[in-house]
């Protein structure tokens, strides 16, 4: 006695949860915001101060970053 042929149903094409455009976006205002606090802290600056020179900068070079990288 054979089984029958039971092929998996085909399941759709998802896509990604990022686009690779809004990935290296992301990435990059994450470095640049990294580099700000880090210098802000280096520089002698607060840790507090430091955290939100690098957020501030991650948020402000999103749009710029956009418009640049297509």
């Amino acid at each position: 006695m054979t089984s029958p042929d039971r092929t998996p149903p085909a399941q759709p094409d998802r896509e990604p949860f990022l686009t690779v455009h809004a990935a290296v976006v992301l990435l990059g205002a994450a470095f640049i915001g990294l580099i700000v606090g880090g210098l802000t802290f280096l520089g002698g600056g607060p840790v507090a101060g430091a955290v939100l020179a690098g957020l501030t900068a991650f948020g402000a070079s999103v749009p710029g970053l956009r418009s640049l990288i297509r």
